[in-house]
């Protein structure tokens, strides 16, 4: 698979940036040089743990947007030239809810990946979302950074689809047209991990395929061993958090003993 040849690694560990408030955000808290210190100790925090990847992103811009604000969008960019060479692993960016707004911000940032719902119709407390896959996918060629790799969430924490569909459908259509590079199965919100059952069923149509599937929320220290069973890989914030909550910063010991439990099941494949 191409996440052995990006990262190094089996079954990689991508552990989120998250950003704090930035400048058009309510929470700003007026000091965009604040917000790269944060972002740039985080990330410190995270690489000396051990992780594999780096996923950026705006976690805190509350209450998200539909559609991102320049504001937004030119803030993610600054803050990531800013702290661009201390990234020393392979990394990826979301600007939550705007896949089109991901593609660029990779592109202008020569981000190896990118998360976002670039396919499917939901609804939740933002209201109604409409991707746009097409027109996702042909941004990437448009910008020419067809490698950068493009990770679908097969069910986006927080939204449902707006007609109700098995998850296996879903997964199997939105890997119809060969342009998505992982399948990210998520819990019901950041933090919660997502049904066992569905990981697997998802888990088992993508790898007839070669697709990767990342356990995309709610992986900590004591269910690692079981997402990675029916993962290849996952996707981890809050539980490298000081104390696990969602709100604190980075705790390298954290992140440590994490990476320790998942070393120690890689000797085992």
């Amino acid at each position: 698979m191409w996440t052995k040849d990006m990262f190094g690694v089996e079954k990689p560990i991508i552990a989120l940036l998250h950003l704090d408030p930035l400048t058009d955000d309510p929470a700003f808290c007026g000091d965009m040089e604040k917000v790269i210190d944060d972002a740039e100790r985080d990330l410190i925090a995270l690489q000396e743990g051990g992780v594999d990847g780096i996923l950026i992103a705006n976690e805190f811009s509350l209450p998200y947007q539909p559609v991102a604000n320049i504001a937004t969008i030119s803030a993610m960019a600054y803050l990531i030239g800013a702290i661009r060479e201390k990234i020393k692993i392979p990394f990826g960016v979301n600007i939550v809810k705007n896949p089109i707004a991901t593609i660029e911000l990779g592109a202008a940032v020569g981000a190896s990946f990118g998360r976002s719902c670039f396919s499917g119709a939901y609804m939740g407390e933002y209201g109604l979302y409409f991707s746009n896959n097409g027109e996702a996918i042909r941004r990437r060629k448009a910008l020419g950074v067809e490698n950068m790799k493009l990770l679908f969430k097969v069910n986006p924490e927080a939204d449902t689809y707006l007609v109700d569909r098995d998850i296996q459908t879903v997964a199997k259509s939105i890997m119809s047209g060969g342009f998505a590079d992982g399948l990210c199965v998520s819990g019901a919100a950041a933090g919660e991990e997502p049904d066992d059952g569905n990981l697997r069923r998802v888990y088992d149509v993508a790898s007839e395929k070669g697709v990767p599937v990342f356990c995309n929320t709610g992986c900590n220290h004591k269910n690692v061993r079981e997402k990675l069973r029916f993962s290849d890989g996952v996707c981890v914030g809050t539980a490298f958090k000081k104390d696990g909550v969602l709100t604190e910063h980075v705790d390298s010991e954290r992140v440590k003993e994490f990476m320790s439990i998942v070393k120690d099941v890689r000797r085992s494949l």
